[in-house]
């Protein structure tokens, strides 16, 4: 099989859909793979690591999508790669099409199959392709945060740790999953004041065991939301429904009883966001004040640290690519329901009923659509 990796083109996206170690793997197996130019360049791999790994180095991403059977990325394709992909082509990357109407149709108009990061599954139903994402974009939100926090960025002029004789921040985090886990971890170890906001009891008993006294773990049921957020300093939104939009947890008026210079940072803006008063920026302009508060809603976090983010990235996705390569995606979808589950747009329907449900359109059931 051909397999196509172009250049990122998102705004201060410096990730690449593979390293030179997974296309070694791959050109071992007798797969043709087509890197763009210095595509890699900004995450540290060369061209010359590419060639060493068995790939082409390609001028052109018009070049790559022309020949290619399947395209490997890491952020949606952007409305003029949509335009290049061919019917049939095989799309494997973060889709987050839930928040991104103009895209899916986009996709849906291509003709092409569509497989999506985010929504392929394990057993216990977890999504580990998107948990190496989340985990770089949870540790990210602390760091962002903290220096969110300070005066010259226009927030309260807080250290998270405090100082000898001064209280530490109040941080709250949104949702117990892998996004507010690393958080936790991050914010722990600046040795904030930190609470960690889940419906679920047993999430957050398993947190508590991890961090100990560390935490203040919070059932969101049994909490005024609105006055632990008017109390924080850094507020976290780790919240998710897999391949749908992020619920609207945090008002508008729960921001405005922030104090002033605090600081929010959405986590799930790929997915909508889970503030109202989030809209998505980038790693150029990170920030914007809504009724003094700080807003930090980065839609492509882990794109800051592109090294880490792509090595983690590739050792979650290889696995299915591999099967994809060696068989096709028929075969490999109809065996695992798990690898099933990230289809999202196949040859111009909508194959996963989040997506649907966001749009108001027909939803096609996988299963049956492949046995057609």
């Amino acid at each position: 099989m051909i397999i196509g990796v172009p250049k990122e083109i998102k705004l201060q996206e410096h990730r690449i859909g593979l390293t030179p170690e997974s296309v070694k793997i791959l050109a071992e197996k007798k797969h043709e793979i087509l890197v763009e130019n210095n595509g890699g360049f900004e995450a540290g791999f060369t061209n010359e690591d590419y060639l060493k790994s068995g790939a082409k180095i390609v001028k052109t991403p018009d070049e790559i999508f022309k020949k290619s059977d399947l395209i490997v990325k890491v952020k949606e394709p952007q409305m003029n790669e949509v335009k290049m992909i061919r019917e049939g082509q095989i799309i494997y990357t973060y889709l987050h099409l839930a928040a991104a109407k103009e895209l899916t149709l986009g996709l849906m108009k291509s003709n092409s199959i569509c497989i999506a990061y985010e929504t392929v599954t394990d057993d216990k139903g977890r999504l580990p392709l998107l948990a190496p994402m989340s985990a770089v974009a949870g540790r990210m939100s602390i760091q962002a945060g903290a220096h969110a926090l300070e005066k010259n960025q226009k927030g309260r002029g807080l250290l998270i740790g405090g100082a000898p004789g001064v209280k530490s921040a109040n941080v709250v985090i949104l949702g117990g999953g892998v996004v507010g886990e690393n958080a936790a971890i991050i914010a722990t170890g600046m040795r904030g004041n930190v609470f960690i906001v889940d419906k679920s009891k047993k999430r957050l008993e398993e947190l508590h065991e991890l961090f100990g006294d560390k935490i203040i773990p919070t059932e969101s049921e049994k909490v005024d939301l609105k006055k632990l957020i008017s109390e924080c300093d850094l507020l976290v939104g780790g919240v998710l429904i897999p391949g749908a939009e992020a619920p609207k947890l945090v008002t508008k008026e729960m921001i405005k009883s922030m104090k002033r210079g605090s600081v929010v940072v959405d986590v799930a803006i790929d997915q909508g966001g889970c503030i109202e008063t989030s809209k998505p920026t980038t790693h150029a302009n990170p920030t914007y004040i809504v009724d003094d508060v700080v807003h930090y809603c980065v839609a492509n976090m882990p794109g800051g640290v592109p090294r880490t983010s792509t090595m983690a990235l590739n050792k979650a996705t290889l696995p299915l690519l591999i099967k994809l390569a060696d068989q096709g995606y028929k075969k490999t979808l109809k065996e695992n329901k798990n690898y099933l589950s990230g289809l999202n747009v196949y040859k111009g329907k909508i194959t996963f009923k989040g997506v649907a449900d966001a749009f108001r359109l027909e939803y096609y059931s996988p299963e049956e659509i492949l046995n057609q």
